[in-house]
C-alpha cells in the first residue's frame, strides 16, 4: 500500500484535458497534481525543478512531442518515472517508447481506474502497459519469432480495419463513422498506415492492400 503522496506533473498541449486529468488524479487522496504544461520543452525544463514523482506524458506536443521530451528528461535524470498517454495505439510507439525509457503507455480513451493503476504502479518503478497495447507487445515478439518482414505485419488491427474500408474508397468521415472514431484519429492511422508501408497516397495504399489479399 502506498502510504506517501505521489507528485505528478502533467504535460499535455489541450488545457480541459489537463484539468480533467487533475482532477481525476486527485480523487485519489494519495496523489497530487503539483504542475502541468502544454508543450514537451517546458517540461523537460522544468523537470528538476518540480521534481516530480511520476511524470504524464503528452505524445502530441508542440515545440518537443512527447518522445522528445522523454528522452531528454530521462537523459536529465535516469530514474525518471515517465507515463506516456496518447491516442497511438500502435507499436511502433509503444516499443519507442519504452526503448527510451517510459514506464507505463496508455491511451486517452483508457476508463479512470487505468490512469490511476498507471500512475501508482509506476510511481514502485514497476512498468504499466494497458492490456490491449501489451498483446502488441506479443504480436510483436511472435512477429520476431517468426522472422516476419512483411510491412503490413507491423500494422495494428485498427489500421487494418481502417486500410480495408480505404481501399474501397471510403472518405475519412466516412471511415470515421463506419468505425465510431473521430475524423482526426482516422487520419492519424492512415499517416500511419502511409509510413509503415512505404506509401505515398490513398491510391498507393489500396493497391498494396488488393496485391497482399488485405482487402475483402
Amino acid at each position: 500500500m502506498i502510504e506517501q503522496t505521489i507528485k505528478v506533473m502533467i504535460a499535455e498541449d489541450h488545457s480541459m484535458i489537463r484539468e480533467g486529468l487533475k482532477q481525476l488524479l486527485e480523487l485519489e487522496p494519495d496523489i497530487k497534481v503539483i504542475a502541468g504544461f502544454s508543450d514537451g520543452r517546458t517540461a523537460v525544463e522544468k523537470y528538476l525543478e518540480v521534481k516530480p514523482d511520476v511524470v504524464l506524458m503528452d505524445i502530441n506536443m508542440p515545440q518537443l512531442n512527447g518522445l522528445e521530451a522523454l528522452e531528454k528528461i530521462k537523459s536529465q535524470d535516469a530514474n525518471a518515472r515517465v507515463v506516456i498517454l496518447t491516442i497511438h495505439q500502435d507499436r511502433e510507439y509503444l516499443l519507442k517508447a519504452l526503448e527510451l525509457g517510459a514506464l507505463g503507455y496508455i491511451l486517452k480513451d483508457a476508463d479512470s481506474r487505468v490512469l490511476i493503476e498507471a500512475v501508482k504502479t509506476v510511481f514502485t518503478s514497476q512498468t504499466y502497459i494497458q492490456s490491449n497495447m501489451a498483446r502488441e507487445l506479443v504480436n510483436e515478439y511472435k512477429r520476431i519469432k517468426s522472422g516476419n518482414d512483411d510491412p503490413h505485419s507491423l500494422l495494428t488491427d485498427r489500421e487494418i480495419e481502417v486500410l480495408k474500408l480505404l481501399s474501397k474508397g471510403m472518405l475519412n468521415k466516412e471511415i470515421a463513422n463506419d468505425l465510431f472514431i473521430s475524423e482526426k484519429t482516422v487520419k492519424n492511422h492512415i499517416s500511419s498506415i502511409f509510413r509503415k508501408l512505404d506509401v505515398q497516397d490513398r491510391t498507393q495504399a489500396a493497391v498494396y492492400a488488393i496485391k497482399n489479399k488485405i482487402a475483402d
